[in-house]
C-alpha cells in the first residue's frame, strides 16, 4: 500500500501536488471549524489527482512505435528525415502525450512533440529531421514519451526500447577522369580490348544448350567444330584497386572536421567512389592493418556495396600505432592499382613504401601537407613525404587544407611522364 501511494504522489505534477496540499489543509481546517461545506471542497481536491492518477497509471494504454530513416546514410553536411509513426492498440483514449526522442549532440537538439489525445486503435506519425557534419554511425532513440491526464494533474514517463541506426559518410567529391591502370583479373570473353591478347578461338566457349541466348552464340567456333557454341558465363575480366589510408594519430594535425585526418577520409572516399564508378573491385586497408572485412567492393551505386565500403570510412578512427602494418602485403596477387592517402611521412616507413611499391602494379599517393594544419605555411619545394615517395617511385603529390581534392587528382595523373626519382611535386602550389 504504501508503494502504491508512494508511487502515485511520485506521478503527481506541481499542479496535482497542489491539489493534494490544498485538500488536506482545507479538510484540516474543516474539521477544525466544524465547516461541513469546506470538507466537502477538501475531499474533492484530494480525490480529483488520486482519480486522474488511477486512470493514467491503471489504463489500458498499448502504444507502438515505429521508427522510418529516410535514408539511412546520408553524406556529411546532408540531412536526414526520421518519421515516428506512433500507434494506440488500447481500448481506452489516452490523455496528454509528450514525445521526446533521444539523438546524439552531434545530430542537434533532442526533438519534442505534443500531441493532444489519442484514441483507441488511433495512429499519428510526426517527423523531424537531423543532419551532421561529422562522419560516424549514430543511434536515433529510445523515444519517450509522458502521459498526461486532462487536467495535466498526472504525469506518467514510459519509454520505447527500439532503436534505429544512421550512418553519416565522409564527404564524397566528384573526381575528374584521368588515365588509370590496375591488375585485370578473372576469366570469359568479357576482358577489354585494350587488355586482351591472343585470337578469337582463346575464348571459353561450350555447347548450345535449349534456353542460351543466341547473342551469346561464338560464330567462329561453330564454324570450327560444325556445332553451335556460346560463350561460358564465367566471371568478366574487373580491374582491382587498393585504397591505403593512413590513420596514424602522430601523422596528422588539427581536431575535429577540420584536422588532416578528415581531410584524408574525405579524400579516400572519394577516390573510392570514383574507381567504382569506373569499374573498378575497392579495397580499404588502414595504417593498423584493418582490410575492412578484407572485401572487395564491386562496381556499382551508393546503395549498393560501394556503400559497405562508404560506411567503413564512416566509422574509421586514429590509432596510436607509430608505424604501418605491411602484413596485408602478403596477397600480392591481388593488390592491383594502390591508392595511398598518406599523413606525415617518416624515415622509417621506407621499408613499407617500398614494399608497397613493389607489390602494386601502379602506386599512386596523396601525401597531404601536415604542417599547413598546424598553421605553417606552403613552401615552394615539394614536401619530404614527397621526396621520399618519388625516390621508391611512386607517383606522389602533395595536399594542404585549401587545396581542392579534384585538382589533387588531375595533378596526381600528369606526374605518370616524369622519372623516378625526380621531385614530382616541384613548382606544384595546388589551387588557390
Amino acid at each position: 500500500m504504501s508503494s502504491a501511494l508512494g508511487s502515485t504522489f511520485s506521478s503527481l505534477t506541481t499542479r496535482g501536488r497542489a491539489f493534494v496540499s490544498s485538500g488536506l489543509t482545507a479538510v484540516a481546517c474543516a474539521l477544525a471549524l466544524s465547516l461541513d461545506d469546506l470538507a466537502r471542497v477538501g475531499f474533492l481536491l484530494l480525490a480529483l489527482p488520486l482519480l486522474a492518477s488511477g486512470a493514467v497509471t491503471r489504463g489500458r494504454h498499448r502504444l507502438g512505435l515505429t521508427r522510418m530513416v529516410t535514408p539511412t546514410r546520408v553524406s556529411a553536411g546532408q540531412a536526414a528525415t526520421v518519421e515516428l509513426a506512433l500507434s494506440n492498440e488500447g481500448r481506452t483514449p489516452t490523455g496528454l502525450l509528450l514525445l521526446e526522442e533521444q539523438v546524439p549532440y552531434a545530430l542537434g537538439v533532442r526533438p519534442r512533440f505534443v500531441i493532444d489525445r489519442m484514441g483507441s486503435r488511433w495512429r499519428r506519425s510526426v517527423t523531424y529531421v537531423v543532419r551532421s557534419d561529422v562522419r560516424g554511425k549514430y543511434t536515433l532513440g529510445p523515444m519517450s514519451v509522458r502521459v498526461a491526464d486532462a487536467f495535466g494533474l498526472v504525469e506518467l514517463d514510459r519509454t520505447f526500447s527500439s532503436t534505429t541506426d544512421l550512418v553519416v559518410t565522409p564527404r564524397v567529391v566528384a573526381l575528374p577522369a584521368v588515365p588509370l591502370t590496375g591488375v585485370w583479373t578473372g576469366s570469359g570473353d568479357n576482358r577489354p580490348r585494350d587488355f586482351a591478347g591472343g585470337s578469337a578461338e582463346d575464348v571459353t566457349v561450350r555447347e548450345y544448350r535449349r534456353g542460351d541466348d543466341l547473342r551469346r552464340v561464338h560464330w567462329r567456333s561453330s564454324a570450327h567444330t560444325g556445332e553451335l557454341m556460346v560463350r561460358r558465363e564465367e566471371q568478366p575480366w574487373q580491374s582491382r584497386a587498393t585504397l591505403f589510408v593512413d590513420n596514424r594519430r602522430h601523422a596528422h594535425r588539427g581536431a575535429g572536421p577540420a584536422s588532416s585526418l578528415e581531410y584524408a577520409v574525405s579524400a579516400a572516399a572519394s577516390v573510392a567512389m570514383h574507381l567504382t564508378q569506373r569499374g573498378f573491385r575497392v579495397r580499404l586497408v588502414t595504417a593498423d592493418g584493418n582490410m575492412s572485412g578484407q572485401v572487395w567492393h564491386e562496381h556499382g551505386a551508393l546503395d549498393g556495396e560501394a556503400g559497405a565500403l562508404l560506411e567503413s570510412l564512416a566509422v574509421l578512427t586514429d590509432t596510436v600505432r607509430v608505424d604501418m602494418d605491411g602484413s596485408w602485403l602478403t596477397d600480392t596477387h591481388a593488390t592491383g592499382l594502390l591508392v595511398a592517402v598518406l599523413g606525415q611521412v617518416m624515415p622509417a616507413d621506407r621499408a613499407v613504401l617500398a614494399r608497397m611499391r613493389h607489390a602494386a602494379s601502379s602506386p599512386l599517393a596523396i601525401a597531404l601537407d601536415v604542417d599547413r594544419w598546424a598553421g605553417g605555411s606552403r613552401g615552394p619545394e615539394p614536401t619530404a613525404g614527397v621526396r621520399l615517395l618519388s625516390t621508391h617511385g611512386w607517383r606522389a603529390v602533395a595536399a594542404g587544407p585549401t587545396d581542392p581534392l579534384p585538382s589533387v587528382w588531375k595533378q596526381l595523373a600528369l606526374t605518370g611522364g616524369r622519372q623516378r626519382g625526380a621531385p614530382m611535386a616541384a613548382g606544384w602550389r595546388g589551387p588557390a
